[in-house]
């Protein structure tokens, strides 16, 4: 069967003009003329274009692709071989470019404005969750304490965030060696720990009662992504989450029960 030219433009997907510029170049030229002199194509001739669509799709220049449509059987492989590793070398580069623009996602969602090399010397391999830190910006962002939270962070010098690490660093290894060495989560051991936790948001954040420090441990245990921003993956436990949960609820109620009583009103 013959094809005309609105016809292969309509099967392939590609315009017209682009059929007139394949044919200008040699690459695929219609096999007939209708008496009126208009391009006809052929069963063949489209056997031929969808191979040449093919290595376009792959991203081959119309040189390259003539060449090997010239000699098929020895150059097909190997041009496609060397297709493959160039795809992959972008692949790896476009990889790249993602995670730079999620860590600098993560900058804006967090509020640590720091450069790229003051994060790492800060925070080392430490990252951020960017789903957990987006969600919880878009669950709190109109909450005081989180937009208050989010202003000091932003706020921070590297030396700053330097002393924050260095403080989460010395509490976690104190939390780390009471839950493995069997201190009852509501005892005083743990209750000073999460108490330590609650002033530490305080001093660094924002201000952090005891029902708020709640909510954030109850985060802690239910979000896996939560839970590692004060204890990596890497060093958790089975249980430790539900422990610190635990420990803060407990220091809640402690609290509760030594803070002073409220100044009676005077008649």
């Amino acid at each position: 069967m013959s094809y005309s030219v609105g016809q292969v433009s309509g099967f392939a997907g590609i315009t017209v003009r682009t059929l007139h510029h394949y044919d200008k170049a040699g690459l695929l030229s219609p096999s007939d003329r209708s008496p009126a002199g208009y391009r006809l194509y052929s069963d063949a001739d489209l056997a031929r274009l969808q191979q040449i669509l093919f290595y376009r799709e792959l991203g081959f220049p119309l040189d390259e692709i003539a060449t090997i449509l010239a000699d098929p059987q020895a150059n097909a492989l190997d041009h496609l071989r060397a297709r493959h590793r160039l795809l992959t070398d972008q692949i790896a580069t476009l990889q790249r470019l993602v995670e730079v623009a999620e860590h600098a996602m993560e900058v804006q969602q967090t509020g640590v404005e720091l450069t790229p090399e003051e994060r790492f010397e800060v925070f080392g391999e430490v990252t951020f969750d960017l789903t957990y830190a987006t969600q919880a910006h878009l669950k709190w962002q109109h909450h005081e304490g989180h937009q208050r939270s989010m202003a000091r962070a932003a706020a921070h010098t590297k030396e700053d965030w330097a002393q924050i690490m260095a403080e989460g660093t010395d509490w976690r290894g104190r939390l780390l060696t009471a839950f493995d060495t069997g201190a009852p989560a509501d005892g005083e051991r743990a209750m000073d720990l999460a108490e330590e936790h609650r002033q530490h948001i305080g001093r660094w954040f924002t201000p952090c009662p005891t029902d708020m420090h709640g909510r954030i441990a109850d985060d802690f245990a239910a979000d896996p992504r939560a839970f590692a921003l004060v204890v990596p993956p890497g060093e958790q436990r089975p249980g430790l989450a539900a422990y610190l949960r635990t420990a803060v609820h407990a220091n809640a109620v402690r609290q509760a029960a030594t803070a002073p009583p409220p100044p009676a009103d005077r008649a």
